[in-house]
């Protein structure tokens, strides 16, 4: 079984809401093999032909520089402390920026979040888990959802593994690792 974590998008499978960075009326139309460049509000042409971004057009550009950097610091986080549990590279959805360049908005890192063999594997791969899911400086609110699933499933597999112990003290009512045996009873 594997769950997503990471930045969202707006989308069904997005985490975290992207910050809004303008609408698709300013942006410029593309240009294909020396055709001539249709512009809009955002763009202006000088004297000498090149393009120029008004001052909203700049705005959204740095608003969206800012959320690739921080979108892509939040994925590696995660993939960095996921280690083996990852299992992929992490994904990005795209917003196209007034400058024509693309920029991560939102993304995600798949990690197996399986049970191990053993109470003890389930307990390692859990702990793995949360902390992969709380690696990000500001997790999101699906990444808080996993850590907390996290501590679900490292919390049962304690309960598990003390009830090994126990039945392994003959299920005596009372017997404890490291207590007193009535060899009497």
């Amino acid at each position: 079984m594997s769950l997503a974590i990471g930045a969202a998008t707006g989308q069904a499978t997005v985490h975290r809401p992207a910050t809004p960075a303008g609408d698709a009326g300013g942006r410029a139309q593309g240009v294909a093999d020396g055709d001539a460049a249709t512009t809009t509000g955002a763009e202006r042409k000088t004297a000498a032909g090149d393009t120029r971004l008004d001052d909203d057009a700049r705005r959204e550009l740095r608003e969206l520089e800012a959320r690739d950097r921080e979108v892509r610091a939040h994925e590696a986080a995660h993939l960095a402390a996921a280690g083996g549990l990852a299992l992929s590279a992490a994904s990005f959805s795209f917003q196209r920026g007034p400058d024509g360049k693309m920029y991560a908005v939102g993304g995600e890192v798949s990690i197996d979040i399986s049970e191990g063999g053993t109470p003890e594997e389930t307990i390692a791969r859990a702990e793995r888990i949360r902390a992969a899911a709380l690696a990000p400086a500001e997790p999101s609110a699906q990444d808080m959802h996993v850590a907390a699933r996290a501590a679900r499933m490292a919390a049962e597999a304690r309960a598990a593994l003390a009830a090994e112990v126990r039945d392994s003290y003959g299920g005596r009512a009372g017997a404890v690792p490291g207590g007193q045996i009535d060899e009497r009873a």
